[in-house]
């Protein structure tokens, strides 16, 4: 992934990446907000992290839906320093496409990535 290295400008999202982001979002939209079940090479969110991602999405006011593959047209990675600045668009029942999206970082870690989910949130 070097050449998509670049703090000046978003890239699509590595299509390696994108089943387990599915994942977290399938996990949230179940209602496991600290990711208890385990999906592998993803971190647990805490309980406050967890309550605040509950509260926007309810908020929200809209039911979360798994990942169409229209998702990956608009969602965006960004080398940081360190890490990949990662924005997932969101979909609902309601809407399709809605104005949530789920914000994470993706490091390296040995031969594989780790995933920290950092909130869900309107920008």
């Amino acid at each position: 992934m070097s050449e998509d290295m670049s703090e000046d400008r978003q890239t699509p999202v590595p299509a390696i990446w994108r089943p387990t982001l599915a994942a977290i979002v399938d996990a949230f939209r179940e209602g496991d907000f600290e990711l208890s079940r385990g999906i592998p090479e993803v971190s647990p969110v805490s309980p406050e992290d967890a309550r605040i991602i509950a509260d926007n999405i309810e908020d929200y006011g809209g039911t979360l839906v798994s990942l169409p593959d229209e998702a990956w047209e608009t969602s965006v990675s960004q080398w940081m320093d360190g890490y990949w600045h990662v924005l997932v668009d969101l979909y609902t029942e309601d809407e399709g496409a809605s104005d949530l999206v789920l914000d994470l970082r993706v490091r390296e870690h040995g031969t594989g990535y780790l995933f920290e989910v950092h909130l869900v949130y309107v920008p």
